[in-house]
């Protein structure tokens, strides 16, 4: 946060409950003292039931916008004026902007994110090389696959432990998502060119996600969106294999571009002294 606002800085935040965990103060306090804003980025945490209060609040207290985490992304798209495509499609809000008017635009970065940071990750990759697997049917899930198919992925297998849950996930996105049993998981890695783990499955204090890499071509870039650790037990098995891997963190700094260049004026830069930072925060 800027030392010396003034009365003309631009205020931002992130609403969710708990929200004491959220990395994205650091994320954009970094940014706004690398950029000398004059702004400031807090931390709300807001009970569910005052969720509508809070966001028609942003616009009485002359915020540009905020960013919505846990539990709220999804009640949020209720409850802002407008939604954006892609946000109506993964069908949750994540940023938020107080429009001249007063009214608020919702949208949602967390696709954008994804595919940001495999791009960073992985220079050269190419969703349309091949089939893309993604582990997981919840909303991270959701996010990764409308990047995946919009950047023009063939095939997506979409596994998850509840085959039911990732019936209505893949019938919801329509084509090219297509649903492997769990106990299929395995042989679902066959030819791909990408594999995904959308699930919370190797995060600190989780078992570590139960999936043999035997039949994943050495060719496949691997990506967990889990960010702590940054090295899950999937990537370590396999970079031990030879595959190239690409961790969660580069989408947690991605997906906060849109927001605070919108609310800030400034196309911000993801750069290593950032995710040094903003993983420094959590210790």
């Amino acid at each position: 946060m800027n030392a010396s606002l003034t009365g003309k800085a631009r205020i931002a935040g992130v609403i969710g409950w708990p929200v004491a965990h959220s990395r994205s103060p650091a994320l954009h306090g970094y940014w706004l003292r690398e950029y000398r804003i004059d702004g400031a980025y807090v931390p709300f945490a807001v009970r569910p039931e005052n969720l509508g209060a809070a966001l028609r609040g942003l616009a009485a207290l002359g915020f540009r916008g905020a960013n919505v985490t846990l539990p709220h992304k999804e009640r949020a798209l209720a409850l802002v004026d407008r939604v954006g495509e892609v946000a109506q499609r993964i069908g949750a809000v994540n940023t938020i902007l107080v429009e001249d008017d007063g009214t608020l635009s919702g949208d949602n970065s967390d696709a954008f994110g994804f595919i940001e940071n495999l791009r960073e990750g992985a220079p050269g990759f190419d969703a349309a090389a091949g089939p893309a697997v993604v582990i997981g049917a919840g909303g991270a899930a959701r996010a990764a696959l409308v990047a995946l198919a919009d950047a023009g992925a063939p095939e997506i297998r979409l596994v998850n432990r509840t085959d039911a849950r990732a019936e209505t996930l893949a019938q919801s996105l329509g084509r090219p998502v297509r649903v492997v049993r769990w106990n299929d998981r395995a042989g679902a890695l066959e030819g791909a060119a990408l594999l995904v783990n959308s699930t919370t499955q190797g995060m600190a204090g989780h078992d570590a996600l139960d999936l043999d890499l035997a039949r994943l071509p050495k060719t496949a870039l691997v990506s967990d969106i889990v960010y702590v650790p940054a090295e899950t037990p999937l990537l370590s098995a396999a970079r031990a294999r030879g595959n190239q891997v690409v961790d969660g963190v580069g989408m947690l700094l991605h997906q906060a571009r849109p927001g605070f260049r919108r609310w800030f004026g400034i196309e911000p830069t993801v750069t290593p002294a950032l995710r040094a930072a903003v993983l420094g925060a959590g210790s």
